[in-house]
């Protein structure tokens, strides 16, 4: 569906850094790729992606891939590039810190002191590299040779304290907060140790950086916070540590995401309701009007959506979309989550809302969740709002469209069994089944009612529209016709036997539908329609030169649903065109066969609602099969 509603997720993950910096960043990542070193692949990679923001949901667009584009899945070749990991040419020095060897150390020290401040293109120092590693005994060399390193930077403002709590190099980190490193000192991203540390969850790193003063909400430039990290991986310990620390409850991100909401999004029980003992809103919700609930419910985090629930949150909150939890959890296919929320959602809520869980499963096949939205009492026949039908060029309404333009059958069988109405639509749902020539589909929509006679009402023709549309398939044509739609109308022109205009050349019916369904990616049927019904009369649609070939049995069949016919010049044209086709041309001239004309009288006064019961009248078996056209006249 193409939903009206604001997408928050559309914002680049650099959306906040200016030309300048941006420019740097790229510099920084373009010298590095001149060197290629599987050793320190780890080392300078970026740890990853900010975490996952907000990602409304609307119930049926159409079908799109599952990798969303957000900040936390960059789409851009520039993110892509500035993601890559950073490599540096290795060096003696390098190789010396990684093996530990702290004798190979001390030589360098004594021989090349100014070897140990030389920055790479990173602007990484010996110091950084044995934070990095955790080679404590080479921190302690270092440090020794020179004290005043122990804040000095990278280029991305990167401390050794900051990367050995990157690392959980707890020793390293002990080491450096005791010389003198500063615990608030952020990177460029404005991530501080103590960030890191919850972002790579390590509690005992944690547990020193809070000892020594780290400042416990100091946010990034999303605007995470330590405790939106450690909620995000589920780290109870250390968000119980951050919390005593005075760690704030109602921080939030650059989404409006406050810490509950990361607990719920990522599925983690327990830190959620820690969160709620210490305090925290259950029912508080992010920049799109998300709550906690619908987030774990879009993701299936079952235990999350159970506690949650016990601690009264609010089935009944809705997006800024107007979408309920029970939306996308039928919308995901977490049918354990639909059965839970089914009791606890208003049936008035739903309707205000516009659309029921019954379009959404319909339009995404989830069958199971369908019939246990019937059972549950979910009304078959509700429409979709002005607002949300509107979305869709041929102003669909019902599930019941849902499913019979997806083409599932099994689904349109039981709406109609419980008692959906197969006419409530604009378009009528029979018209899509006969133009894409599913006869079985077509079948099942008139055994439970619906219209044959139906017209388009955007552009109505003398005739009925599942007739042009049913050409090309001669069962579906009988089908039609046997259950009461209209023939005589076929035969009605206002020119009879005077000379017709010309008829524009078009092309055939089945190429409109491919021509159009590859420049409306939806399948759109109004599209097409609109094309078709360019004619207003039978006798132009069927002496088209793409129903050259199969004209005349068409009027043959026609005509053994009429009483008396009068051909007009065109149709007499088509039937004089071929040898073959003159007794068809008889047929039409009377007199008429009694029994023809006495079968189309008792149809007539049966009506078409009533055509279905043939079977029931008190009559000879092969009667009723001579009134329902199983034998020939």
């Amino acid at each position: 569906m193409a939903a009206s509603e604001v997408n928050l997720e559309d914002f680049s993950v650099y959306a906040h850094l200016t030309d300048e910096e941006l420019l740097q960043i790229a510099e920084e990542r373009s010298l590095s790729d001149k060197h290629q070193q599987a050793d320190t692949d780890q080392r300078s990679a970026p740890r990853g992606p900010p975490p996952e923001p907000r990602n409304p949901e609307p119930p049926t667009d159409p079908p799109r891939p599952e990798h969303i584009q957000n900040c936390a899945n960059p789409p851009t070749a520039l993110t892509q590039f500035l993601y890559r990991p950073l490599n540096r040419e290795s060096s003696p020095l390098l190789k010396v810190i990684m093996d530990g060897d702290a004798e190979a150390l001390m030589d360098l020290v004594r021989q090349r002191p100014a070897s140990l401040t030389e920055p790479c293109d990173q602007g990484w120092v010996a110091l950084h590299e044995a934070a990095f590693y955790g080679q404590l005994q080479c921190v302690r060399i270092l440090l020794r040779a020179d004290p005043s390193s122990v804040n000095r930077c990278t280029l991305k403002n990167e401390t050794a304290l900051l990367l050995a709590a990157l690392r959980g190099n707890a020793s390293c980190v002990e080491f450096l907060l005791k010389h003198g490193a500063n615990v608030n000192t952020a990177n460029k991203l404005r991530e501080t140790p103590l960030f890191l540390a919850c972002e790579n969850p390590n509690e005992e790193v944690v547990e020193l950086l809070l000892r020594y003063g780290a400042q416990v909400n100091l946010s990034s430039s999303q605007g995470e916070s330590p405790l939106h990290e450690a909620c995000r991986h589920g780290a109870l310990m250390i968000c119980r540590r951050l919390l005593d620390a005075g760690a704030n409850l109602k921080a939030r991100n650059v989404y409006q995401i406050q810490p509950l909401f990361s607990a719920a999004q990522n599925g983690n029980a327990e830190t959620l309701q820690l969160l709620v003992q210490r305090g925290a809103d259950v029912n508080e919700q992010a920049g799109d009007g998300a709550s906690p609930l619908y987030e774990a419910c879009k993701n299936g985090h079952f235990p999350v959506v159970q506690a949650l629930l016990t601690l009264k949150a609010d089935a009944n909150r809705a997006t800024n979309s107007d979408l309920l939890p029970l939306h996308v959890a039928v919308r995901k296919n977490h049918k354990r989550i639909v059965s839970l929320l089914i009791p606890l959602t208003s049936r008035v809520r739903i309707r205000t809302c516009g659309i029921s869980p019954l379009h959404i499963a319909a339009d995404r096949n989830r069958d199971e969740i369908l019939e246990l939205l019937i059972e549950s009492g979910f009304d078959v026949n509700a429409e979709l709002s002005e607002e949300h039908s509107q979305m869709y060029e041929d102003r669909r309404s019902t599930a019941l469209y849902f499913s019979v333009s997806n083409g599932n059958l099994e689904a349109a069988e039981t709406l109609l069994e419980a008692g959906a109405n197969p006419n409530l639509d604009i378009f009528n749902p029979l018209l899509i089944a006969v133009r894409l020539g599913w006869t079985d589909m077509a079948e099942l929509l008139v055994r439970y009612g619906a219209d044959v006679n139906a017209q388009m009402s955007t552009q109505p023709s003398s005739f009925p529209s599942a007739i042009l549309l049913g050409m090309e398939s001669l069962p579906i044509l009988k089908l039609l016709l046997d259950n009461g739609c209209d023939a005589r109308l076929c035969f009605r022109c206002e020119y009879g036997l005077r000379p017709h205009p010309a008829v524009a050349p078009s092309r055939r019916p089945i190429e409109e539908l491919q021509v159009n369904q590859r420049s409306q990616p939806q399948g759109c049927i109004q599209c097409w329609t609109m094309v078709l019904f360019c004619v207003f009369q039978y006798c132009q649609a069927i002496s088209s030169s793409c129903f050259c070939r199969i004209s005349g049995p068409i009027i043959s069949m026609l005509l053994d649903y009429v009483g008396h016919a009068h051909l007009c010049s065109r149709l007499l044209d088509i039937l004089e065109s071929r040898s073959d086709w003159a007794s068809i041309k008889l047929k039409a001239a009377p007199p008429h066969p009694l029994m023809q004309l006495c079968r189309l009288k008792i149809r007539f006064l049966l009506g078409v609602q009533r055509l279905k019961l043939i079977h029931t009248l008190p009559l000879p078996v092969r009667l009723i099969r001579f009134l329902r056209y199983d034998v020939c006249c």
